[in-house]
């Protein structure tokens, strides 16, 4: 298990993310560049926030909130591909880094399901009580 939101290889995708839209045309700022950027940094936002939730169901809200950010990054990328916007051997390489990222996130939230309640709450990160 990871022990600090940083050991994910998450906020890469946003930064790929990025340089990929940059080069949209301006029309799509207020669309589709805005849409998938807010979506690969909603993954490593959701991630950071998991990780600093006290009680494991707010825990597991916020992994499931970073799943569907990491499908939805998929969906604008794969759109991106099909309108021409985006070189499909570009998008490969980040679907490839979200992929990867999909299996650990579904294993945290089959780990914090599996805990059990009525024991007490894993401490948040940085707590040193």
């Amino acid at each position: 298990m990871y022990k600090s939101f940083r050991e994910m290889p998450k906020i890469q995708i946003a930064e790929l993310v990025f340089w990929l839209t940059d080069s949209l045309p301006k029309k799509e700022d207020y669309g589709l560049a805005s849409q998938i950027r807010r979506a690969a940094l909603s993954i490593s936002a959701n991630i950071a926030e998991a990780f600093g939730r006290y009680h494991v169901n707010d825990k597991i809200n916020f992994y499931y909130f970073a799943r569907g950010s990491i499908v939805e990054t998929q969906n604008h990328l794969e759109y991106g591909c099909r309108v021409e916007y985006f070189c499909q051997e570009d998008v490969k390489s980040i679907d490839l880094k979200l992929g990867n990222l999909y299996d650990p996130v579904n294993r945290l939230i089959k780990s914090l399901n599996s805990y059990p309640q009525s024991k007490s709450q894993p401490q948040p990160y940085g707590d040193k009580s």
